[in-house]
């Protein structure tokens, strides 16, 4: 049985309609028209639901985040213009000047420079950790710790975070938890683990074709009759918001404090391409998962250098087993030793198209080291995972038989 067969009615019938067009509605206007003052003022002060201006959203927009927030169990979304800029506008409509974040996992490189370099600028500052150093996580937790960030998996060192762990640690000490779910949505639901917001690429495996840049943040309901980290002192600035929408109050907070002044919108085009992708996510992923582990497991047998947690001697193997029973999306790496070696074998694969894109319906492949990370030094490079001759995979639709022969062809 497929693995994301639950998802399989709810895409599909998510994004059709029964009436009219089958297809979602393409609305393609970057502004509306409010017909009466008094349903202009309406709008604007949220009691007429009714579409404002397109950088505050769309209705075809809005369709895809209801799917999206269905899909993780929150109680909204916002779907953004990129992965990054979902990252961003969850990130910055929390953080202020004097604020610190706790970032845990690979990371991918554009996260990274966001926290360290960007970030930075406007006083936020970031430690970074890797996925086991719980004890060091929980005490470099300090009284301006606003967020800790988390990928699902290690972006490109694939290692596996214990994301309920972690989510203790964060809910315990009273700390907002945003997991970047990108390479493995449906496989893991990190509302249900702990976390607060979950971000994605929708570029990536969601939208499954290299047609639409998108991003989307999902947030979990605020607890308005019992106890909420977001009631604290330490998330003043969302006690408004709270007092304003209740248990919607991250929705306004991430269109107010973030996206409105930002401009980090989603377009109509690609949401509607999005939710197109979204329809067969769940057969995609199924079969992308599967492959993924039988090209690994026979080369590695075959001698390349597989770094893939459904391998045996993966230092996170067995959370592997347990945590990550659907799958970790659609990467592994292969280490070549030098980069004159993974160059080779870039230009000897005939199925493979290089590119900085994961998730897509074709098999991508990268050299980390000259590319994303070329402008890292060598200690974050280290960090990271990053060596010379390190070559990201991101597994595609081919038969996985294809796709042994044509690596181990290359690799000689």
């Amino acid at each position: 049985m497929n693995n994301f067969e639950e998802y399989c009615t709810e895409f599909v019938q998510g994004v059709g309609n029964k009436e009219g067009a089958v297809s979602p509605v393409l609305t393609n206007s970057a502004s509306f028209a409010y017909g009466t003052p008094e349903t202009g003022e309406g709008i604007f002060d949220g009691s007429v639901k009714k579409p404002l201006y397109s950088r505050m959203g769309n209705p075809t927009t809005a369709r895809l985040e209801s799917i999206m927030a269905k899909m993780d169990g929150g109680i909204a979304a916002v779907a953004t213009s990129s992965g990054m800029a979902a990252t961003t506008l969850a990130t910055m409509s929390i953080v202020s000047s004097g604020d610190e974040i706790i970032s845990i996992g690979g990371l991918f490189g554009g996260t990274y420079a966001l926290f360290d370099e960007t970030l930075s600028r406007f006083g936020v500052s970031t430690q970074f950790f890797d996925v086991d150093e719980l004890e060091n996580i929980q005490n470099a937790i300090t009284k301006n710790t606003k967020i800790i960030f988390l990928e699902s998996v290690g972006n490109p060192n694939m290692r596996l975070p214990d994301i309920s762990a972690i989510a203790k640690i964060a809910n315990d000490a009273g700390i907002v938890l945003i997991v970047d779910n990108t390479i493995t949505p449906m496989s893991i639901l990190p509302l249900t683990l702990g976390a607060d917001i979950v971000v994605y690429s929708t570029t990536k495996i969601i939208s499954g074709n290299s047609s639409a840049l998108g991003g989307c943040a999902v947030f979990r309901a605020i607890n308005v009759d019992g106890e909420d980290k977001f009631k604290t002192a330490r998330y003043a600035d969302i006690h408004k918001f709270i007092k304003g929408a209740g248990k919607m109050a991250l929705l306004p907070n991430a269109k107010k404090r973030a996206m409105r002044d930002f401009g980090m919108s989603a377009n109509a085009n690609a949401s509607y391409q999005t939710m197109l992708g979204l329809e067969t996510l769940p057969l995609r992923m199924d079969r992308i998962i599967s492959s993924v582990e039988i090209i690994a497991t026979e080369l590695n047998k075959k001698g390349l250098n597989v770094n893939h947690p459904c391998l045996s001697l993966h230092p996170h193997h067995e959370r592997y087993k347990t945590d990550f029973k659907n799958g970790c999306g659609t990467l592994f790496t292969i280490e070549m030793g030098t980069k004159e070696k993974a160059f080779k074998f870039l230009n000897a694969t005939k199925l493979a198209t290089l590119t900085a894109n994961i998730g897509d319906s074709r098999t991508l492949a990268l050299h980390m080291a000259s590319t994303i990370y070329r402008d890292f030094d060598d200690e974050t490079k280290k960090f990271l995972g990053i060596t010379d001759g390190l070559i990201r995979i991101s597994i595609g639709l081919e038969n996985p038989q294809d796709i042994i022969n044509d690596f181990l062809e290359a690799a000689r």
